[in-house]
């Protein structure tokens, strides 16, 4: 007969969906979930609902939304429900030490990574980005420090050489659900023990900013095509041509010996859209204009007139 915990929940993306529901569906006793306040989104600035909150309330579960997680009040209100597990999932706040004592067992974060790589909010980013062959996410027994705990459980996952960051963000996702439950089980049983992290090997991956999509066209085509995949769907890879905004989607470098300035738009056949780099060129393969969709360079080009020798910023 499978062990049922009490569980406080804490999570607010999207990215966190698929293990509350794993939770629900083991039958875990889910006594609270605790999110991010409603927030505007989108070009209206509609007050929304996080992922997590809509899941939450569909499954029937309290939930609350603290605005700090560091006040007496808060901390009593965990207390309450005297939880077997805190589990922590992309919830966006570090926690302070008295709220991971709240957890009778423990207090387990799910990272999308494989620690001590790649800590902090944008790991899958940062793995696509650097060009890794693989990534995977992983259990760790919180601390005070950002993704500075010891690890419990972890599952690797090939980073495709089509990936982009929203793909790679929903294989995880899933892969976070399998990893918790497979932890919770073996934690509690005493079947595996908590290993301390080589903190000599961590990598930090930062969050990224609208302003980190742009192309530097200095860097060498092969460090470009993973770039544009890492920030695909979000920030997004851009270049300017005469103030006008490009998207780019997807690329493939060409190991060729480009004499004119990173930027350039090379000399090739009419269909092809070839970028002179610091080393080697990068044909691009999708694109989208200031207005319109997103479409392959052919035909893009049919209506959008970037002429040889011009130069992309």
């Amino acid at each position: 007969m499978k062990k049922k915990f009490r569980i406080i929940f804490m999570g607010t993306p999207q990215f966190s969906v698929p293990t509350l529901k794993a939770l629900h569906d083991e039958n875990h006793d889910v006594v609270l979930v605790v999110t991010q306040p409603d927030r505007p989104k989108g070009r209206g600035r509609k007050i929304t609902q996080s992922p997590i909150k809509e899941t939450a309330l569909q499954l029937g579960y309290d939930v609350i939304q603290p605005t700090s997680i560091k006040t007496r009040e808060f901390v009593d209100q965990l207390g309450h429900y005297e939880p077997d597990f805190v589990i922590v999932i992309a919830f966006g706040r570090i926690l302070p030490e008295n709220v991971l004592a709240q957890a009778r067992i423990g207090a387990i974060n799910i990272h999308a990574s494989l620690l001590p790589k790649y800590r902090g909010p944008a790991p899958i980013q940062w793995a696509i980005i650097s060009g890794e062959p693989e990534t995977g996410v992983c259990t760790i027994l919180m601390d005070k420090g950002m993704d500075t705990g010891d690890t419990l459980l972890s599952l690797k996952e090939p980073i495709r050489t089509d990936d982009t960051a929203g793909s790679l963000h929903d294989r995880l996702s899933k892969k976070c659900a399998d990893v918790l439950i497979d932890t919770l089980i073996a934690y509690s049983d005493h079947t595996i023990q908590a290993k301390p992290q080589d903190h000599s090997a961590a990598t930090y991956a930062p969050m990224l900013t609208k302003d980190d999509g742009r192309i530097d066209w200095n860097k060498t085509a092969e460090s470009l095509e993973p770039f544009i995949r890492g920030v695909t769907p979000w920030p997004g890879a851009y270049t300017f041509f005469k103030e006008k905004r490009l998207k780019l989607f997807r690329s493939r470098p060409i190991a060729i010996e480009a004499t004119e300035p990173p930027g350039t738009v090379l000399h090739t056949f009419p269909d092809e859209l070839r970028v002179a780099t610091g080393n080697g060129a990068l044909s691009i393969e999708e694109i989208q204009g200031p207005s319109g969709k997103r479409l392959s360079a052919k035909d893009f080009l049919r209506g959008f007139n970037i002429p040889p020798g011009s130069i992309l910023s």
